[in-house]
């Protein structure tokens, strides 16, 4: 089991991205997943967050302007992100706990960079 992103790239200010997480691997169930970043010489920080309950939390630097949602279909999981600033520049990183085969797993997806600049 394990989780795979992509979408990142170079966007303007201003501009948009949607980066994805898909799951892959035999899955129970889901407990929470999230979207961290982490930028050049800062702590990786929390963006967003879905629980199974389907609670959604957003770090206020996200509100307003980042929208997470999922495709359980596809396994996959999406940020939304529209009027990108340059202080959003970072490595995005999906995170899940979940259970595969009776076994829990805490999963880190590889990051892609997002770069906002002109």
């Amino acid at each position: 089991v394990q989780l795979q992103a992509s979408g990142g790239g170079l966007v303007q200010p201003g501009g948009s991205l949607r980066l994805s997480c898909a799951v892959s691997g035999i899955i129970d169930s889901i407990s929470i997943m999230d979207w961290y970043r982490q930028a050049p010489g800062k702590q990786r920080e929390l963006v967003a967050s879905l629980t199974s309950g389907g609670r959604l939390t957003y770090a206020d630097s996200a509100k307003g302007r980042f929208t997470f949602s999922g495709d359980n279909a596809k396994n996959t999981m999406y940020l939304q992100m529209h009027s990108l600033k340059p202080e959003d520049t970072a490595v995005y990183y999906c995170h899940g706990d979940l259970i595969s085969m009776g076994t829990r797993h805490l999963l880190w997806g590889r990051g892609t960079q997002v770069t906002v600049s002109s």
